[in-house]
């Protein structure tokens, strides 16, 4: 059975790290807020870029662009998009869970695919396990600009433009509510989903040519795309952390209560036995 100083340092220590989860809960919050305002303030943007490229893309028919062309899959690439920290329950967990099972699903070899990793915790999986990353980027901002990501984002792009793979997924964790996000799996290139939308697209007039603007534009939706999900995913690890260290406080709330009974117990025990044995020492000296 444990002394009482023993179950008293427990409760001291639990409580030190109660404060920590606590503050780390209430930091994670604040971040969670402007996190989530960031990405729900980014989705027009994407509606109407979306609108734009599947009007031009789909109302002429003689405009074609390597982007919208699918291709024979000799290689494929995956976009994994996780936190450089951990302490978000299973934020980084499920993306990389998912990640893996879908390439042991459909390769065989690790030259059928490569990796671009956004976040130190999904690099440092893949790496450790020798798969062929190609592109990385950590350190990025809780709040990130699209100039933190600009560069990897124009390569990803530049890679299927150049053959490096023909087809590109992206897997993030999509934010649904402060408890609960789902993860998803996007194709990002080609782009051949732009049928999908159920809105009524506008018609347009191009100048100089919608070959011309499609040039530009494509590029541009492909990064774009990339970038909203980084931002749907900052939300989600926001609340996926806030959530867990709110877990844990109570958690240890929970120990703490324990401990204190037991060490209540303990201490009522000993009291007990010290009267006893006063109790029996004067009894032996009547």
């Amino acid at each position: 059975m444990a002394s009482l100083r023993d179950i008293k340092g427990r409760i001291t220590s639990t409580k030190k790290t109660s404060q920590i989860t606590k503050a780390m809960e209430m930091v994670s919050a604040a971040k969670f807020s402007r996190a989530e305002a960031n990405a729900r303030s980014f989705v027009p943007y994407m509606d109407k870029i979306q609108e734009v490229v599947a009007s031009i893309a789909l109302s002429s028919t003689d405009v074609t662009h390597p982007m919208l062309v699918s291709r024979p899959v000799k290689k494929t690439g995956y976009l994994v998009i996780t936190s450089d920290r951990g302490l978000a329950g299973a934020y980084n967990s499920n993306v990389i869970r998912h990640v893996n099972n879908r390439i042991i699903e459909r390769h065989t070899s690790n030259d059928e695919f490569v990796i671009i990793a956004i976040g130190r915790v999904g690099r440092d999986f893949f790496v450790k396990r020798g798969f062929n990353v190609v592109e990385a980027i950590i350190g990025l901002p809780d709040q990130p600009n699209f100039a933190d990501i600009k560069d990897i984002a124009n390569k990803a792009v530049g890679m299927f433009s150049d053959e490096a793979f023909d087809e590109l997924y992206m897997t993030y964790n999509h934010f649904v509510s402060a408890i609960q996000q789902d993860v998803i799996e996007k194709k990002v290139l080609p782009l051949t989903d732009l049928d999908q939308t159920d809105k009524k697209l506008t018609s347009y007039e191009f100048e100089p040519s919608a070959e011309a603007i499609l040039e530009v534009l494509l590029p541009q939706y492909a990064e774009s795309l990339i970038y909203g999900a980084l931002l749907d995913g900052k939300a989600s690890e926001h609340s996926a952390r806030m959530t867990a260290m709110k877990n844990a406080t109570d958690n240890a709330k929970e120990l703490i209560d324990s401990l204190t009974l037991s060490y209540n117990r303990a201490r009522q025990a000993a009291i007990t036995q010290e009267i006893t044995e006063i109790v029996g020492g004067a009894a032996a000296l009547e």
